[in-house]
């Protein structure tokens, strides 16, 4: 066996990690420092499992949730609901053309790169900052404004994830549309979105899942919903009530993350193939050379 001093070949160095280390470093002088800035009294967080605990006991536990309150509760509930569909499919709606053009392989470098910079800082506003600043004042209080805000924020993140996803297809079947004579959007829509749509479409019920949560929120600032029947049970201090509009908000999303879960895996991973047994074959000894 040829050993390296033996070649005369020496040994490679090892590598440096100080972009590493200074990486790490850095990271940990930030946490430090947030953590010694942060302005956060620890008498506070002590009291905090306390207090969690009572709420709790109030809402559930005392008199336990006011049933009576599910007539109010279940129709804001599909407002929001609704909100938040409404808001999914404008969100849908928008971001698949921004998405084709904020995607470097098929759009230009300095479009791709405008489309980009228009989404980032569409999805640097959260949807409560839209409503409150942009939408309720023009569609007023109430579900539109709410619907709006969620829109215009999906369509900011669906529209980077729609980017990325065309970013990793396979170059095959574009290739077999422009050369069976397609031109422009035809190889666009025959051999780019062929390949993304079960990923978009997943996408897209992703969104709307989270889109309920957040409208919850919004219903807070006057977007309609559960959130705005939520926010008034807690500021008359009508915890009964407010745990019965908590269950809804719990039941039905669970009941949405099931289903959309469920269609997202049929799509993406498309219908179960079953065989069949194979059936007995019955050979005639004749016609298999037997006696």
């Amino acid at each position: 066996m040829t050993t390296l001093a033996a070649s005369g070949k020496s040994r490679p160095e090892r590598p440096s990690n100080l972009k590493r280390n200074l990486w790490i470093t850095g990271a940990g002088a930030l946490l430090v420092w947030a953590a010694l800035t942060i302005d956060v009294n620890l008498a506070d967080l002590k009291s905090l499992p306390s207090g969690l605990a009572l709420i709790f006991h109030e809402m559930f536990l005392e008199s336990g949730p006011d049933l009576s309150y599910l007539d109010k509760a279940i129709p804001a509930m599909i407002q929001s609901l609704q909100m938040a569909w409404v808001g999914t499919i404008i969100g849908a709606a928008l971001s698949l053309p921004l998405g084709f053009l904020g995607a470097k392989n098929v759009s230009s470098g300095l479009v791709s790169n405008v489309v980009r910079l228009f989404l980032n800082g569409i999805r640097a506003f959260p949807e409560l900052i839209l409503a409150i600043a942009i939408f309720i004042p023009i569609a007023g209080l109430g579900p539109v404004a709410g619907a709006l805000a969620l829109g215009i924020h999906s369509a900011g993140t669906l529209g980077k994830l729609t980017a990325e996803a065309i970013e990793g297809i396979d170059d095959g079947p574009v290739e077999a549309a422009r050369a069976a004579g397609g031109r422009g959007l035809q190889v666009q829509r025959w051999g780019v979105l062929p390949q993304v749509l079960p990923e978009l479409i997943g996408f897209w019920l992703y969104r709307f899942e989270i889109n309920i949560r957040a409208g919850a929120v919004l219903g807070v600032v006057g977007a309609g919903g559960i959130g705005a029947q939520l926010q008034a049970t807690i500021v008359f201090g009508r915890w009964p009530q407010a745990g019965t509009a908590i269950l809804v908000v719990i039941v039905a999303t669970i009941i949405v993350d099931t289903i959309s879960g469920g269609v997202r895996r049929r799509i993406i991973e498309g219908a179960d193939t079953k065989v069949a047994p194979e059936a007995d074959i019955i050979v005639d000894p004749a016609l298999a050379g037997g006696r």
